[in-house]
């Protein structure tokens, strides 16, 4: 069974008229100022899913700051999972940096969803203030048994819309703060699983962590896949398309090409994610 465990799909609203919320929503300006930067819709996203063969999808929206528009996009969400239960998982998103935050999370929590994600910072790194404000989030993630997916992003080479003054030691640092959290770190944590060779401390810091390859083919080679998962354990990394930007198969093709084996690719396809969003079952 294949689960694409990064997905993003917006309302009819967000859609039609996205230059509307371009003023007081610059980190969505960033992202999606160029009309070649998709937009999609649930409906859109299942028949892609049938088209690529992917049996469930993790579906999320985007870390707005006006508290009504991540309302309406979780409840978006929301209304998604209850229309293609055996198809869609939800987890709810809004900026780390909204004070309404821990109530939209137990909000979205009570209403089914299975996680809290993908939350970004966009236009600063991950300060210490940062991290710490998000310890009621946290809180309910664990309360609730639920992963927490973090947007990263590399720290060096090319710059591109989305990409962030995020650290590695940022990174570090929020794992460091809660241990014993399930955390998700897009878009390869930034390269962070490297230093799970080192002889001291850092293996045990990542035990909880995984990794998700989003947007892998534009930022690296397709060796990535294969060093990755011989560094942290193919056991840790979760295929995610970021949908609607790439399709799956570019994903799997570069994993064969980079000479992972049939097994260690079912684990990043779909057994992985699988044990992660259903840990008891």
């Amino acid at each position: 069974m294949i689960i694409d465990f990064h997905t993003h799909v917006f309302p009819s609203c967000f859609r039609d008229d996205r230059s509307a919320f371009f003023s007081d929503e610059p980190a969505f300006k960033s992202l999606y100022l160029s009309p070649q930067a998709k937009l999609a819709g649930a409906k859109e996203l299942i028949r892609n899913m049938d088209e690529e063969e992917i049996r469930k999808s993790v579906i999320f929206g985007f870390p707005w700051e006006n508290p009504e528009h991540y309302r309406i996009h979780n409840d978006y969400i929301i209304e998604s999972v209850h229309r293609y239960p055996d198809r869609l998982t939800g987890f709810c998103c809004f900026s780390p940096m909204s004070a309404g935050g821990s109530r939209e999370a137990e909000r979205c929590l009570q209403s089914g969803l299975s996680g809290v994600g993908e939350l970004a910072v966009y236009g600063t790194g991950l300060s210490y203030e940062i991290i710490n404000s998000l310890k009621e989030v946290m809180g309910l993630c664990s309360q609730f048994d639920v992963p927490f997916l973090l947007h990263t992003n590399e720290p060096i080479g090319h710059n591109y819309a989305g990409k962030t003054p995020m650290t590695l030691p940022q990174i570090y640092d929020f794992i460091k703060t809660y241990p014993s959290n399930r955390i998700v770190l897009a878009h390869w944590g930034g390269g962070v699983f490297f230093y799970s060779l080192m002889k001291k401390e850092v293996k045990e810091v990542f035990k909880n962590v995984w990794f998700d390859t989003a947007a892998s083919p534009y930022l690296y080679t397709p060796d990535i896949y294969r060093i990755a998962g011989e560094t942290i354990g193919f056991e840790k990394v979760l295929f995610g398309s970021d949908y609607p930007l790439l399709k799956p198969q570019r994903y799997f093709k570069e994993m064969e090409a980079a000479g992972v084996s049939p097994g260690s690719m079912e684990q990043m396809k779909g057994s992985n994610a699988a044990k992660l969003l259903s840990p008891n079952s």
